[in-house]
């Protein structure tokens, strides 16, 4: 497998190496070994999956607090979808700034999102399956969000992206600008 550094630090795509032959094809999509070279020792706790009936749907811009911040390995197992990860990290150089991937099920690559950036997604075919490890267990109490469209991100989402699909929930995020300072820039 492929790891690409994405421009924003922190942020990587893995892409698999496919063996393919008439039966179809053989990928490893995860080697703990290589991905701790390029992300540091993780451990992942817990597994989470969505279904996107409808192409356009968007999901987030997500995140959990300290101290159950959570890292995230996303791929999509069925469909394809635009995944972007927000930096959150205040003092970061790219603090705000977002960084995109297309996600397919037919590429099987994956985006490693680590703690301290904002999740979201946007469905690019209907019936999309997304699937995330994570590595803090979900906590109601540090479920924070950021307002998906914030005029001041420049998030280039796709032309399909549906306002109407949006949860309850995501309607009611704040801008960016109204978000406490809830990571702080570590360089490594």
């Amino acid at each position: 497998m492929d790891i690409v550094r994405l421009p924003i630090s922190g942020l990587l795509e893995i892409r698999p190496r496919k063996i393919s032959d008439e039966r179809g094809y053989f990928a490893e999509l995860f080697r703990e070994s290589a991905f701790a070279a390029h992300a540091g020792a993780v451990t992942f706790v817990q597994e989470n999956q969505s279904l996107s009936l409808c192409a356009g749907t968007i999901r987030g811009m997500h995140f959990q607090t300290p101290p159950a911040g959570q890292g995230k390995l996303v791929r999509c197992l069925a469909g394809k979808l635009l995944d972007v990860a927000l930096d959150l990290r205040r003092g970061s150089r790219t603090y705000g700034r977002s960084a995109s991937v297309m996600l397919s099920a037919e590429q099987a690559n994956q985006l490693w999102i680590p703690v301290g950036f904002a999740h979201g997604f946007c469905t690019l075919e209907p019936n999309s399956i997304v699937s995330y490890r994570v590595t803090s267990y979900y906590s109601p109490e540090n479920d924070k969000g950021v307002a998906w469209d914030d005029p001041v991100l420049a998030n280039e989402w796709p032309e399909i992206a549906d306002p109407q699909t949006l949860s309850a929930k995501d309607r009611l995020q704040p801008r960016l600008a109204e978000l406490p300072a809830y990571f702080e820039w570590q360089a490594a």
